[in-house]
């Protein structure tokens, strides 16, 4: 092997594994990673390297006697603090004590284990995951693999910190509006927010998608082909036809694609972002593609509504929090929920009430496309000690307009790296689908990166 272990994709080392690499290699060489590159990058909630050897020695027997549980076993992955591991505490980003402890794994946790993979820990996330940092009152600050001044996005901040650094290749995330999305394009990953239903949660909720966060488009096609799995823990899962985690595109020529370049609502795009957008639009049209400009399609009025709703929910968990606890939460996102507080039953209702009109509004402009291509965020990376690109907390979320009208729609809406600012933070194009076109959403971003030349992360260059 020319390479270090921890630069290896998932299929690298699933063929190392059939060729005779020990697992137990890989697993010691992860550790040596963590441990190397972990006092800087805190991307870890829960990490027991003596648990991630035992279950490294386990999947070598397995492969020592043919009895490997998919050509997957023994490779490494980590999942976001807030998908269950039975019997691990629960604390979802808070230092508020004694948080629960998950009674059971999550869907997720079983297909990984079912599999064989090796889970080297639980990546931090910020206080309930309402912020787009890596911002904790109970775990600090998570960094940014690239640059540690940076942040590393949120909600799924450790997830995407472990993957840019190395900490095996696959990593599990959640998003329920743009927090898979936003850290991948603050870190140059790869991602995917599946459609609605395709990952079975354990905790379904009104936007809520679990999926991957990877260096490669083939890692992110690899770590669906495992947790894409029905399971009927999740009252919502829908019976999507099999797809193909595999699928590549020989070319582009003949879809039909909307460039969308204002969202309508939030921050405005920096000049920089736009370009960068733009170019790999162009990509697509130099090879056959039929771009067109899309349209905004959400207002200012709803992504106030959904900001809104957002704050009365973690009030109603703030609140029920005595004093300690309340004094326990971070500043940033008391001050944030106490606003919801302040609304009553009608305008509830009225706030609840526009995640529907976004729903609505996403499917019907893209309806007449096969892809949809935009920014991720209207910026690049900022401060790592920032909770918020927009760090103001009585204004609403001006950062999530591209990507959370997806969460809303149900659509598969993917990340990958599309250039970089000039001073080298990355930038994330998002590829966005009909609900139950994952594998094609995929499959595009793939014929992407194999063209995308000078925006290609060189992830030699991460310590």
């Amino acid at each position: 092997m020319s390479r270090n272990l921890h630069e290896m994709s998932a299929h690298e080392l699933a063929a190392g594994y059939a060729d005779g690499l020990d697992p137990r290699e890989v697993a010691e060489a992860m550790l040596a990673r963590i441990a190397d590159r972990e006092p800087v990058l805190n991307a870890f909630y829960l990490h027991d390297p003596s648990q991630v050897r035992a279950d490294a020695e386990a999947s070598a027997q397995r492969w020592a006697t043919g009895t490997q549980l998919s050509a997957f076993d023994g490779v490494p992955a980590t999942v976001k603090e807030n998908i269950p591991r039975a019997g691990k505490p629960l604390p979802s980003g808070t230092a508020i004590p004694n948080p629960p402890a998950a009674p059971q794994n999550a869907p997720i946790t079983d297909r990984l284990l079912e599999s064989g993979l090796v889970i080297l820990g639980s990546t931090t996330m910020p206080d309930w995951g309402m912020l787009s940092s890596g911002v904790s009152s109970l775990h600090g600050i998570s960094r940014n693999a690239w640059n540690p001044a940076l942040t590393t996005g949120g909600s799924s901040a450790g997830s995407s910190a472990a993957a840019a650094a190395g900490y095996g290749p696959l990593h599990v995330g959640t998003d329920i509006g743009g927090s898979i999305r936003l850290p991948g394009t603050w870190s140059g990953l790869a991602t995917l927010k599946p459609s609605d239903g395709l990952v079975p949660l354990h905790a379904p909720y009104l936007g809520r998608a679990a999926g991957p966060l990877t260096r490669t488009i083939a890692d992110a096609q690899a770590l669906m082909s495992v947790i894409a799995q029905p399971d009927e823990r999740d009252y919502t899962a829908r019976p999507y036809p099999q797809m193909d985690w595999s699928k590549t595109l020989p070319d582009v020529a003949g879809l039909r694609i909307a460039l969308q370049l204002d969202a309508g609502s939030g921050a405005d795009v920096d000049a920089e972002v736009l370009s960068a957008v733009q170019a790999a639009a162009d990509l697509f049209a130099a090879a056959g593609a039929t771009v067109v400009p899309l349209a905004p399609f959400m207002t200012p009025e709803q992504l106030a509504g959904v900001d809104a709703f957002w704050r009365t929910r973690s009030w109603v968990d703030y609140s029920a929090l005595d004093d300690e606890g309340r004094s326990l939460v971070l500043p940033y996102i008391a001050r944030w929920c106490g606003a919801g507080a302040a609304y009553d039953g009608a305008q509830t209702l009225v706030n609840y009430g526009r995640f529907g009109q976004i729903q609505q509004a996403t499917r019907a402009a893209t309806a007449p496309f096969d892809l949809v291509l935009s920014p991720v965020a209207p910026m690049a990376a900022f401060p790592a000690e920032d909770p918020m690109p927009v760090n103001d907390p009585d204004r609403p979320m001006a950062h999530i307009s591209f990507t959370m009208p997806y969460n809303m729609s149900g659509q598969p809406a993917a990340s990958i790296n599309c250039g970089f600012t000039a001073d080298g933070r990355t930038i994330g194009l998002q590829v966005a689908g009909r609900i139950g076109s994952d594998d094609l959403v995929l499959a595009a971003c793939a014929w992407y990166e194999s063209v995308r030349a000078d925006a290609t992360p060189d992830w030699s260059l991460i310590d």
